[in-house]
């Protein structure tokens, strides 16, 4: 439980919300905060992909990592298995 306070007006304003919307000042406050965390998770993910699109200079999807995998490993001289006599 959370108490918080909010100026005069924008109480007026949520009171005013929730009343037209028959619902309790909770559940306007907890929609809001549905909304919020929404918006900053949407932000966060936009940012995510600019980021990424700025160090994916070649394209690469998710599609490509099983065969940049093989090309890689293609790549790599195998090590040889030493045998222990024990």
């Amino acid at each position: 439980m959370y108490t918080i306070s909010l100026p005069p007006e924008l109480a007026q304003r949520a009171e005013a919300l929730a009343k037209r919307d028959s619902r309790t000042m909770s559940e306007l406050f907890r929609e809001a905060f549905r909304a919020y965390s929404g918006q900053q998770t949407r932000r966060t993910l936009d940012e995510l992909g600019e980021y990424a699109a700025g160090h994916n200079p070649q394209g690469y999807t998710e599609a490509d990592v099983p065969r940049l995998i093989k090309e890689v490993r293609a790549e790599k001289p195998r090590r040889r298995r030493v045998r222990s006599n024990g």
